[in-house]
């Protein structure tokens, strides 16, 4: 069995943990953390670049973002379906990978990918743990689910940010190591145009707000289901006034 990891991002496509979540993952391997990727399709049904071009831009991505793992599970781009077969192979990798925390894509967007990987990937991590489940490996469940919150248009404030502010610069170079989907382009899935700023910049705004939350320069924000829990209330972070 290989290492385990500390931290996944289990994602639609190559190139959404890049956009999400790709400067914690920068942060946590910096901290020497074993990192990974699973991206659940190739995004060969995009509309611009075809499957080897993506790839390689997955693969130059990976080395900037310093990932220990990154996998592709070859479930089809544009038909995620969150059904049995699907459930089943991811949270056959996810025993595998042994992630204490698991990064999910938003349950609600415009791409119906992103609805279902989010889905497929909370109930594959839960599949993953049950003993009787027809699977090869030990039953596993990670510890942790965690849902990325970037670019989402909602009045809903997330659990806690992460300040990317050291990271900001390596994650634009991993996001635009996708050339094929991003060079020269104003917007991008659900980062939307605005006032004719070019893609990179509106990435950075997006980061600026979230990272004025918590009073640093960039951020990404998360959600989770559960109440964070908190040793006290002396030293308590972000001062209110």
């Amino acid at each position: 069995m290989s290492e385990t990891l500390h931290l996944l991002a289990l994602v639609a496509h190559p190139d959404d943990a890049e956009l999400i979540c790709g400067g914690s993952l920068i942060r946590a391997a910096q901290a020497r953390h074993r990192t990974g990727i699973l991206d659940l399709s190739a995004g060969e049904a995009g509309s611009s670049g075809d499957r080897e071009t993506r790839m390689l831009e997955a693969e130059r991505a990976a080395e900037i973002l310093g990932v220990a793992v990154r996998r592709n599970a070859g479930l089809p781009d544009g038909a995620l379906r969150n059904d049995m077969a699907a459930r089943y192979k991811v949270a056959g990798v996810l025993r595998e990978l042994r992630p204490d925390t698991v990064v999910l894509m938003w349950p609600q967007g415009r791409h119906p990918d992103h609805r279902a990987a989010s889905r497929l990937g909370h109930d594959a991590a839960f599949i993953a743990g049950l003993s009787r489940a027809p699977l090869a490996g030990e039953p596993f469940r990670p510890r942790k689910i965690v849902y990325a919150m970037s670019y989402r248009e909602h009045a809903r404030k997330p659990t806690f940010v992460v300040d990317i502010s050291e990271q900001m610069e390596r994650k634009l170079e991993a996001i635009f190591a996708y050339r094929s989907q991003f060079e020269g382009r104003t917007a991008m899935g659900e980062v939307y145009p605005g006032g004719g700023r070019d893609l990179r910049e509106q990435i950075r705004i997006h980061s600026a707000y979230y990272g004025g939350l918590i009073r640093v320069e960039y951020g990404e924000p998360f959600w989770t289901r559960e109440a964070m829990a908190a040793g006290g209330l002396v030293g308590l972070p972000v001062a209110s006034f």
